[in-house]
């Protein structure tokens, strides 16, 4: 019996687990999910399909992890993406096929030449964001393409939001992935794409004061600013002469404006520990990047620093997120100002156990066809249904899950290390996808290209 091994069970492996649950009844596989711990949620899943297995597993002990490989067909690595080589590795040992959501990583790369000469499928990116993304893309700029359509500008947008019905602060914005991910956003250089022809570049102190204006019909308007390199995205998707590539993370409009707050103070910054962070107050750490001045309030300090009235929207979002109480500790030793921020947020911004999640995906393909030019705009919005059936996770784990079960039948069959950017890939997948509630909504609009009402410019 072909078995698909499964290592990992974080917030994104029920509807892959699920999915694979249901498959294996009438495909005939084995499912043996392996973790440090059983996630509880699927716990029930091994009491009522005895296809599926759970092992606990250690993934540094190299010796279990590679039995635990051998005896597998297809192997998901849902761990974090540091630890993927680990797996990536003793796959190509063992001839086993490898599946993960994650970006293809420049070691994971170097193996290419190897998984091909076995004739592995090392498929990488086959989330939501990398993944979704790519295959939505590729679809519509392939079908432009033979339809004898010359692509101008190609600009793609996603955000994981929370949901208007759980939406209850004035930041329009909670925490529904990982807290450290949103704090570090946009670091680690400037964000790189082009526009018109001519190469931009934001640095990061600048990122959240150049955004870029959406409309998503009946969810409304929203915000983006720059991923940090989009200029990559040309050579993937085949678009090396496009005259405008930018990529861009989506939020409510005014999170931006409000985030650069904390960017200008330097609370964002990860690079240095504070002294005595422990037993800080939130009112002592917000003083930290603040002048000496100790005839004025912490408050009053903060607003002339920078140019915040009192009646501003922007003061408001900052009581709300309560960094001038004087009682609440940090309670965090040799803390980073990253790591402090993300502790405060978290107290406002960690998502209740009815809320909802949502995912928001937007792009925007301009091209010229018969001497005209023309544009497409393509858009996603999934809601989750609670904090386990979440939107990220069913946008994350079914891509997953349906590349996998393919790979296994033998449907997928070009090796190497890839993400799903073939037809005879995103095609089926995205069809099934469509089954499952996620799909993309095509509207012709106005051709606009480089827009003078956004402040990205």
């Amino acid at each position: 019996m072909k078995s698909i091994l499964i290592v990992g069970t974080g917030k994104s492996s029920i509807y892959l687990i699920e999915y694979l649950s249901e498959k294996s009844k009438s495909e005939d596989f084995s499912i043996v999910i392996a973790d440090q711990n059983l996630n509880p949620n699927i716990e029930n899943l091994l009491h009522s399909n005895a296809n599926i297995s759970f092992q606990q597993l250690d993934i540094t002990n190299e010796e279990a992890t590679r039995e635990c490989i051998q005896r597998a067909s297809v192997v998901v690595s849902m761990l974090p993406a540091r630890f993927h080589m680990i797996i990536a590795k003793l796959c190509l040992e063992n001839s086993k096929h490898m599946v993960t959501a994650s970006y293809i990583t420049p070691e994971m790369l170097a193996i290419d030449e190897q998984a091909k000469s076995k004739g592995l499928v090392f498929m990488n990116e086959i989330g939501v964001d990398p993944g979704v993304d790519h295959m939505s893309a590729m679809q519509v700029i392939d079908r432009i393409r033979d339809n004898g359509g010359k692509m101008l500008l190609f600009e793609s947008f996603c955000g994981g939001l929370v949901a208007p019905e759980s939406d209850d602060n004035l930041w329009n914005y909670k925490f529904t992935w990982n807290p450290r991910n949103v704090v570090l956003a946009g670091q680690g250089g400037a964000a790189k794409f082009i526009q018109e022809g001519t190469y931009k570049y934001i640095p990061y102190h600048k990122l959240f004061r150049r955004t870029e204006f959406l409309d998503l019909h009946t969810y409304g308007k929203f915000e983006a600013y720059a991923n940090r390199d989009s200029l990559r995205y040309r050579r993937i998707y085949g678009l090396e002469d496009i005259p405008t590539m930018y990529r861009g993370t989506i939020r409510k409009v005014g999170f931006s404006r409000a985030w650069n707050i904390f960017v200008q103070l330097g609370m964002t910054d990860d690079s240095y520990t504070i002294e005595n962070s422990e037993t800080m107050s939130y009112r002592d750490f917000t003083n930290l990047f603040l002048a000496y001045l100790p005839n004025d309030s912490v408050e009053l300090k903060l607003r002339s620093y920078l140019k915040i009235d009192q009646d501003d929207v922007m003061w408001d979002k900052l009581i709300e997120l309560d960094i001038f109480n004087p009682n609440k500790k940090v309670g965090l030793k040799n803390a980073t100002p990253a790591q402090i921020l993300q502790k405060i947020l978290m107290d406002s911004w960690t998502m209740k156990p009815e809320d909802k999640d949502m995912i928001v995906m937007q792009h925007m393909f301009g091209y010229e066809y018969q001497g005209k030019k023309k544009q497409i705009e393509s858009s996603l919005v999934v809601i989750g249904e609670n904090q386990t059936y979440t939107a990220m996770a069913k946008t994350v784990g079914l891509p997953v899950a349906i590349a996998t079960l393919k790979i296994l039948k033998g449907e997928i069959t070009n090796p190497g290390v890839q993400l799903p950017i073939a037809k005879e890939v995103y095609e089926p997948i995205l069809a099934e996808l469509k089954t499952h509630g996620i799909e993309f909504f095509e509207y012709e609009v106005p051709y606009l290209g480089y827009n003078p009402n956004n402040i990205l410019g």
